[in-house]
């Protein structure tokens, strides 16, 4: 994938850049592998707004994308390289030998007409197979990555993202995941070999107000804006600062950069090292 800048004619377009979509094959999806998109608006089922800033957007159709790969020692030629609405990453289908159809999450320089396979045996070590974490040597890059055997790839799914392998000890694996935390993962768990697709997400620019809302971004509004009645950054004659020793959410509680991981999870023992403070 590449980045497309633009002339600047409008002040939308002085800032934008845009996806040039040069490793897209096909445009239309397999019609059996996708299904409606139903818009909520961040309302829950009793009508309440449980996240504010969403509603509009363009009409999508879910891809139904295989994080499993439990099609084992079946293998697969791509058949092409997609668009994926819903995630940055692109999706490829797999065309099994059985006559099987299924979207993956595509690696990072996957090419049309490659075979692969997914199994729970040591297989070859090659971008798009998948297997457990005990058979993939230390210091290779992996991704979409189990954290129960069998409940499918949870981790290292997004545009570009990957996790290194840096051993095994155990019943365990040890894993730096894109967040720069270590943790230990069930050494049966499966992952993909490679890096997920399409890594310069990372730098388009939306550029304007109008590009957001076909996402579904409704407008924010910041709290200094507001009355003191709206929130609790509001009020004050022309510019103010919060004026407040924390920051608050429209609803009182702390907000900025206040560590929201519940205390005690029973998955804590797992970590190792934890994202960016290095503290153990």
């Amino acid at each position: 994938m590449g980045i497309i800048k633009v002339k600047p004619t409008t002040p939308g377009r002085r800032g934008a850049s845009f996806d040039d979509f040069f490793d897209i094959t096909k445009t239309t999806p397999q019609k059996r592998l996708i299904i409606i998109k139903k818009k909520r608006g961040g309302r829950n089922n009793q009508g309440k707004i449980t996240i504010r800033h969403r509603g509009g957007g363009a009409k999508r159709y879910i891809r139904m994308v295989d994080y499993k790969r439990d099609k084992f020692d079946i293998p697969a030629k791509v058949a092409s390289i997609e668009y994926d609405p819903n995630r940055g990453a692109r999706i490829a289908l797999l065309n099994y030998a059985d006559g099987a159809k299924r979207y993956i999450i595509s690696p990072t320089n996957l090419k049309v007409g490659s075979e692969i396979i997914s199994s729970k045996k040591q297989i070859e070590i090659k971008i798009g197979n998948a297997m457990p974490i005990k058979y993939i040597p230390a210091g290779e890059g992996v991704y979409n990555i189990e954290l129960e055997p069998g409940r499918g790839g949870k981790i290292a799914r997004g545009a570009g993202n990957m996790a290194y392998v840096m051993g095994i000890e155990g019943k365990y694996a040890q894993i730096k995941i894109p967040s720069g935390e270590i943790r230990l993962i069930k050494k049966e768990c499966l992952c993909t070999v490679g890096q997920a697709s399409n890594p310069d997400k990372m730098h388009i620019t939306i550029g304007k107000a109008g590009r957001s809302r076909h996402l579904g971004i409704r407008p924010t509004v910041r709290g200094k804006a507001m009355n003191p009645v709206d929130h609790p950054h509001g009020g004050g004659e022309g510019k103010q600062s919060i004026g407040l020793k924390h920051p608050k959410t429209p609803w009182g509680k702390p907000a900025l950069g206040v560590k929201t991981r519940i205390k005690g999870k029973q998955s804590d023992k797992l970590i190792i090292l934890r994202r960016n403070n290095n503290k153990i």
